[in-house]
This record gives structure tokens, C-alpha cells and sequence, in this order.
């Protein structure tokens, strides 16, 4: 092997803009719909949205599909959509589709103004043609449905496609306590059947498909708060209309999940109610804690979606 020349070693053989511009072009940054707008987010980011019942979780996920399947531009129209396929793995079997065709409607509407039935029809539906949803009823059944999916990509399944970008599960902690509960039922009858396997069966397989398929992977988690401090409990800064206020949560998934979540935003129901229009609605806040972000910020739901105060 000849000896290398010196100035070979820092020779440059592309600018910082030729650099960033192949960087980002492989993995692009994604700006989501709020309130998962404060950090750009990138394909293989796993983001948990956790937060109590009635927190706005799923219509979190809601939104963030309207965003995904609609187009970037249409007839000349811009919608500033993903333009990409989404898959809904829906564990709580609680989806309401309705709402869903509620905020493309309102989205449609908004931005095209007054069009023909025709015309709406045809953006309707292909903005919906983009959407694939999966219910499932056991941890096992979920398993089962990843595997599906890896299988279908690699067969360039024509109902998969290209252009998949987006993986949303509502909600991951669904079959915990019933896991356990079998598991419980198994040792008494002699069987071994884990709950923990079966969690790090779904993340591996989670994980084979983020390398087969880039994919921005949004998960809702509900969480469990009490007022105690116990070592096994995490303390949590939640804003209120009266200040902020330190709540504590149990983290009930496993090592293997948390390790490979990315990205956690927390979101909880408001004291507050805000004037909108001639009736009262409820506000919600939303806090970064992995990474941590200093702003929090306060969202509302209404018909057309979720919108910042």
C-alpha cells in the first residue's frame, strides 16, 4: 500500500451545502401538525404521546394523519400535505373514522374554497386511498399484523405501495394488564407465557421495519398518576390553569420499549376552559420530555382539528 500524501487527508471534496443537502435529502426533517410541532422529526423516530384519559392522544393521531395524506399540491392548489401513505394499527378499537372524514373535510374545504362535488369526490378519495387502517384485538394479533406488513413490503404489495411513511398504534400499552392477566392464568396451568417476550418480539419487529421501510412511528400511551412518591414513579412537571404543578406517573411498559422510543411528549387535559365562539371548550397542554423543551404549549380541539392558543 503507497504512502498517502498529507494534504489528501483534509483535502475537501464537497462544500457544507453539497454536505447538508445530501444529508438531509436521505433523511429529510418532518415538520408535524401541531402540537408535535416544536422539533423536527426525522424517519425511524419513534415518538410516544403519552398522557391520562380524555388527553387528546388519539386526536393527536388524527391529525397527524390528515397531515400525511394530504397533498403537497392539487390543481394548482397548495395543501402543504406529506403526500404519503399512512397505516393506523388501532389496539384500542375505539377509531372513529367520522372524525377522521370531519378534518379532511374541514381541510379540503378550507383550503380549495368553493369546488365541485366531482372535483371534492375525486381529492376526497384519494387523499383516503393513502390511508390503511389494522384493528387489532391481543398482542399477539398485533404481532401478527407487523409481520403482514414487513411481508407486503417486501412484496411490493400493491396495496402497500411506495411511499409509506407513517405508522401509528393507539394505543401500545392496550394489552398490558390483559398480558399479565394470561400470564398469570399460564403459570397456574402450568404454561410459560410471557408478557415481556411478546413485547420484544413486537419491538424487534418494530424495528426490522423501520430498516426495511423509513418510517416515522407515532404511538399513544395512557399514563397512571398518583400523588405518592414511590422509588418505581417518575416525576412529571404538568401545566394548570392555576401554575404548574409536579404530578408523578408509573412507567408500566417495559425496558425494551422505553429503550426504543426516541422522542416523548406528554399531554394533559387543562382546568381551563377557553371562549370559542358562543360555547366554552376545554384546553389541553403538551410537554416535551425527551428531549426536554423549556415551552409548553396550550392546544384546543374543535371541529376542523386541533389548533394552538
Amino acid at each position: 500500500m503507497g504512502e498517502a500524501k498529507p494534504e489528501n487527508w483534509i483535502r475537501c471534496d464537497e462544500t457544507g451545502k453539497e454536505m447538508l443537502s445530501r444529508v438531509l435529502s436521505g433523511r429529510p426533517f418532518i415538520i408535524p401538525a401541531p402540537p408535535l410541532h416544536r422539533l423536527p422529526l426525522r424517519l425511524r423516530n419513534v415518538v410516544e404521546i403519552s398522557g391520562p384519559s380524555n388527553s387528546a392522544k388519539s386526536q393527536v393521531l388524527v391529525q397527524a394523519v390528515v397531515h400525511f395524506i394530504l397533498p403537497k399540491e392539487w390543481a394548482g392548489i397548495q395543501f402543504g400535505g406529506m403526500e404519503s401513505k399512512v397505516v393506523f394499527f388501532d389496539l384500542d378499537c375505539r377509531f372513529d373514522v367520522l372524525r377522521l372524514s370531519q378534518i379532511l373535510t374541514h381541510r379540503i374545504s378550507e383550503t380549495c374554497g368553493s369546488i365541485g362535488q366531482i372535483a371534492f369526490d375525486e381529492l376526497f378519495h384519494d387523499c383516503m386511498s393513502r390511508f390503511l387502517y389494522v384493528r387489532c384485538y391481543s398482542s399477539s394479533d398485533f404481532l401478527s399484523s407487523l409481520k403482514e406488513l414487513s411481508y407486503q413490503i417486501q412484496r411490493k404489495d400493491e396495496t402497500i405501495g411506495t411511499g409509506l411513511r407513517l405508522l401509528l398504534i393507539d394505543s401500545v400499552g392496550s394489552f398490558h394488564w390483559i398480558d399479565r392477566s394470561n400470564q398469570l392464568r399460564g403459570l397456574c396451568k402450568g404454561k410459560n407465557i410471557s408478557p415481556h417476550s411478546l413485547q420484544e418480539a413486537i419491538v424487534h419487529e418494530l424495528h426490522e421495519l423501520l430498516l426495511l421501510q423509513p418510517l416515522l412511528v407515532l404511538a399513544t400511551k395512557a399514563s397512571l398518576f398518583r400523588t405518592e412518591t414511590p422509588n418505581e414513579y417518575q416525576r412529571s412537571s404538568i401545566s394548570n390553569s392555576t401554575g404548574d404543578r409536579n404530578l408523578l406517573f408509573r412507567e408500566y411498559m417495559p425496558a425494551v420499549w422505553q429503550s426504543f422510543v426516541t422522542h416523548r411528549i406528554q399531554l394533559h387535559p387543562s382546568d381551563e376552559l377557553l371562549s370559542d365562539g358562543s360555547e366554552p371548550i376545554r384546553s389541553y397542554t403538551s410537554d416535551w420530555l425527551q428531549p426536554s423543551v423549556s415551552i409548553k404549549d396550550r392546544f384546543i380541539v374543535r371541529d376542523d382539528g386541533i389548533f394552538l392558543t
